[in-house]
């Protein structure tokens, strides 16, 4: 497979269009579109987006399922050089006005129903959250009186000349996209993120997966989310591939799109391949046609992958503001490998390890704070203060996580730097205690944090999810851990809960930080 010679979205567009032109590239219910199809239909669409005023450097807001129209509205306003701010449908009107605010929104694409709210009720909660001036608002999948609809848009850009939506309009260092962070602990974060940065990035992902122009990705994941917009939609994209949209996760529906589009990638999260393993029919579906994708996990939650039928499966590790993903294990690499680390370095990134305290340099092996250079945002939007504690000295991202990188360049999550409890005054990285828990029979999942302790300042305490109706007894996991872990590292008290108890972001990720209001 040749590396695509484009470096902006729109180039790779037009390139992809030329060389793969009567190939599917997205698929969503009736709707086909080859890569031919879906560049005309940007075209039209963009120059209907310039008609309302929409402008290189001009911020559009998209809110809605995992429609062919968003990823069409995605590359119209990337096509003129604008900035997409990709919009969490499970975010309130206090969370969406402050986005739309902070980022100066001027355009929004909005489904004409959001989850379970009507588009009146949308606008409700945008006015009641404060947001004075509403954006040029395009209505998708329902007209609106006195409101612009989506399908409109060619029309409208009727008379626009071709030479709007010419080449070269967008250089590799524009921005692309704005996605937030989920804000769980404080103020969500605007993360800028550059044409050339998503290229060169899904470019080097999809080289470890081995995709080639025949795969068809499954993909269920929002597309507000970084894993789904810029790694999954690049990823297959720069190599030729279809994208087979699910609206939303449904893990029947899943089932059948999957089998009868002929999927071969997953991408997704581990809670999805357990909903579709449980699945009441999962036996009346063939799910052969699956072979690689990315996914992040424990080795046991990977291994769900694996039954469910992606060998091949890639765990990955990575974050919004390194584009995703910056390393990722290779397709081919031996199971054992896939299952308990997270790949080397992407082209284009470097990876170190480094004391948290002091900055230095830690030998391989050692368990410090990861820190990215290479591809990374260029620094949060309209924040120069959390910018410049984000790199450091050397120009490498701050990534708070903690891990270790091994001889072979191979990086392993080890959890938050700010998940560290000091016990005793010895600092215990979770994710540790944690791995020793799920080997015990009787777990599932288990989930360590740290909680007042009036003579340790913080001791451990264990969140479970049982294997088992009966949970298991709290003495057993303590002799269980105390096997293999330092008797400080074993954890003191225990709260067994379902995974519908679990404290989750409206992107669906855990927010640990809440687990110790549990013990209280």
């Amino acid at each position: 497979m040749r590396k695509p010679a484009s470096r902006t979205a729109p180039d790779l567009m037009d390139e992809m269009a030329e060389r793969f032109a009567g190939n599917d590239f997205i698929i969503d219910g009736d709707v086909r579109l080859t890569y031919a199809g879906f560049s005309g239909a940007v075209r039209d669409h963009a120059k209907g987006l310039y008609a309302l005023g929409l402008r290189k450097s001009g911020r559009l807001a998209i809110l809605m399922d995992n429609r062919v129209e968003w990823l069409i509205a995605y590359f119209a306003a990337m096509t003129l050089g604008g900035e997409v701010v990709a919009l969490n449908t499970w975010s309130t009107g206090p969370e969406l006005a402050y986005q739309i605010d902070h980022a100066d929104v001027r355009f929004l694409i909005v489904e004409c129903r959001v989850r379970d709210r009507g588009f009146d009720a949308v606008l409700g909660d945008l006015r009641g959250a404060g947001l004075d001036r509403l954006p040029t608002l395009v209505v998708v999948g329902a007209a609106v009186a006195g409101r612009t609809v989506f399908s409109d848009l060619p029309a409208l850009g009727a008379d626009v000349p071709d030479s709007v939506v010419r080449a070269g309009v967008v250089r590799p260092c524009d921005i692309a996209c704005i996605l937030y962070t989920s804000g769980s602990t404080a103020t969500p974060k605007g993360v800028p993120l550059l044409h050339g940065g998503m290229i060169d990035n899904m470019w080097s992902i999809g080289e470890r997966m081995h995709v080639m122009p025949d795969d068809r990705l499954w993909l269920a994941v929002s597309l507000f989310w970084s894993f789904s917009c810029v790694n999954a939609l690049f990823t297959v994209m720069t190599h030729g591939g279809a994208i087979v949209l699910q609206h939303r996760f449904d893990a029947g529906e899943a089932l059948a799109l999957i089998e009868a589009e002929s999927c071969t990638m997953f991408y997704g999260m581990p809670t999805m391949a357990l909903a579709m393993s449980e699945h009441p029919d999962r036996a009346c579906y063939n799910l052969g046609t699956l072979r690689t994708g990315a996914t992040i996990g424990t080795p046991e939650q990977i291994q769900r992958i694996v039954d469910l039928g992606v060998q091949n499966i890639c765990n990955v590790y990575g974050l919004t503001e390194a584009y995703g993903n910056s390393a990722v294990t290779d397709a081919h690499d031996c199971l054992a490998r896939r299952l308990a680390c997270s790949g080397r370095a992407l082209d284009g990134v470097e990876i170190r390890i480094v004391d948290p305290g002091s900055g230095g340099v830690l030998a391989s092996g050692a368990m410090g704070e990861i820190r990215l250079r290479g591809n990374v945002t260029p620094g949060y939007l309209n924040d120069s203060k959390r910018t410049a504690e984000a790199f450091d000295a050397d120009g490498y991202f701050c990534t708070g996580d903690l891990g270790v990188l091994d001889d072979a360049g191979y990086v392993t999550f080890q959890g938050r730097l700010k998940e560290l409890v000091k016990t005793g005054g010895i600092n215990v990285a979770p994710a540790e205690v944690e791995a020793m828990l799920r080997t015990h029979d009787s777990v599932a999942d288990a989930y360590v944090v740290g909680v007042p302790d009036a003579r340790l300042d913080e001791t451990l305490a264990a969140v479970i999810i049982s294997a088992e109706v009966e949970p298991p007894d709290p003495d057993d996991l303590r002799a269980h851990c105390r096997r293999s872990l330092s008797a400080y590292k074993t954890p003191r008290h225990f709260k067994f809960v379902s995974a519908d108890d679990l404290p989750l972001t409206s992107t669906g990720k855990l927010q640990k930080n809440r687990l110790a209001d549990m013990f209280k």
